[in-house]
């Protein structure tokens, strides 16, 4: 009867629905069983393992669905003999991420085919930490007027022979792909991302009003990241910012570091936006000080040798501790931009939730700094922090 059950004790757990005290978590192999105030369980049951995490909270394992690298790992460079999905893996599992989507930006044709190809590849593969659960192509299909820190020349209208070579090289593993709505035919790359599994996310765009519902209308549901990589908001005049801002079906990724977006801003996202439609996301690119990749550190912000503001080096347990601060919402619709949200968006239905039947994709933060203490993933401890 009690044969691979584990039982973890902890301060409380946000499930995210609701915030349990004194909380018991019943898991047995990969799965949830149980979840409830620890007076609900007997600790008497033959063979059952019981965990003390008290002095901790526990939410579900995070879910980062934009990052580009971190640990030793770039998406971009995923094709030099060195380069190890598991790197990342295991450093996100060290952040209490659980699930992934490594984020790949725009690149020339034949190096990101090749790109997407061994990306895929890698993620074939089992990892030691966070699970990789699909690829991100933020492009090639966007504005280079809105380019960013990307190249203007890796940017690409819309070409349905690229894409689908893109496609056969992610061999199904292509979960979210950010368009420019204003680009001729996006419409109808929609439609053939749609039928073919793949999110379309809205974003490195100049579009008007109009593009943009029309392109809402065509499926497009999702943003990435909200505000950068889009015109600011204006009070005269619509575009593309204030309809994903405003618009109740559309899920917007926001970038938690307090420099992407100024948490004042961020407080009026999670106002205006139902609570469910915000996502939270760490936008990380590898970076260390010293390195010859031609991006800088100054201010806590990193910048490309051009000055522009660039990824983060941020991980989505930051960002958790940050939206709690800049925003107003209660810790547990807080928590669900980590874990829930993303989760129902990307449509990972047994992750993203404390509850019987769901994958033990479990995240112990601890109760006095909220640092992470331990990371499970589907029953497995995946990391532990030093006592």
């Amino acid at each position: 009867m009690g044969k691979n059950r584990i039982l973890y004790l902890t301060d409380y757990c946000l499930t995210p629905h609701v915030n349990i005290p004194n909380a018991g978590i019943l898991c047995e192999n990969a799965k949830i069983i149980g979840i409830g105030g620890v007076s609900a369980f007997s600790r008497d049951e033959p063979n059952l393992t019981v965990v003390d995490m008290t002095g901790c909270y526990a939410l579900p394992g995070l879910i980062d669905s934009h990052i580009h690298g971190c640990g030793g790992f770039d998406t971009e460079l995923a094709c030099e003999p060195e380069q190890q999905l598991e790197k990342m893996s295991i450093y996100l599992a060290s952040r209490g991420v659980t699930s992934f989507l490594p984020t790949l930006v725009s690149m020339p044709r034949k190096k990101m085919v090749e790109t997407v190809k061994r990306l895929a590849e890698m993620m074939q593969e089992s990892m030691p930490g966070a699970v990789p659960c699909g690829l991100h192509l933020e492009g090639p299909f966007i504005n280079p007027l809105k380019a960013g820190s990307q190249s203007k020349d890796a940017c690409s209208p819309v070409d349905f022979a690229f894409l689908d070579e893109l496609l056969e090289a992610g061999a199904g593993r292509i979960k979210l792909l950010t368009f420019a709505p204003e680009l001729e035919n996006s419409e109808k790359m929609v439609e053939i991302l749609l039928d073919n599994g793949v999110i379309p996310s809205m974003g490195h765009s100049v579009a008007n009003a109009d593009e943009t519902l029309r392109l809402i209308d065509a499926g497009a549901s999702r943003c990435t990241h909200l505000f950068n990589g889009l015109p600011p908001l204006h009070h005269r005049r619509s575009s593309i910012t204030d309809v994903l801002l405003t618009h109740d079906g559309v899920s917007v990724e926001i970038i938690l570091d307090g420099a992407h977006i100024d948490p004042r801003i961020v407080d009026i996202t999670t106002r205006v936006k139902p609570q469910n439609k915000v996502i939270g996301i760490s936008n990380s690119i590898q970076f260390e000080p010293g390195q010859p990749n031609g991006y800088y550190e100054k201010d806590d912000r990193i910048f490309t040798a051009d000055g522009i503001l660039a990824g983060t080096a941020h991980s989505l347990d930051e960002g958790w501790m940050h939206l709690r601060t800049y925003s107003h919402l209660s810790n547990p619709h807080a928590a669900a931009c980590f874990t829930l949200n993303p989760a129902i968006d990307l449509g990972l239905i047994t992750r993203g939730e404390l509850s019987p039947g769901k994958r033990a994709d479990i995240t112990f933060f601890k109760t006095v700094d909220s640092q992470v203490a331990m990371t499970i993933s589907q029953g497995k401890v995946i990391y532990k922090a030093e006592a």
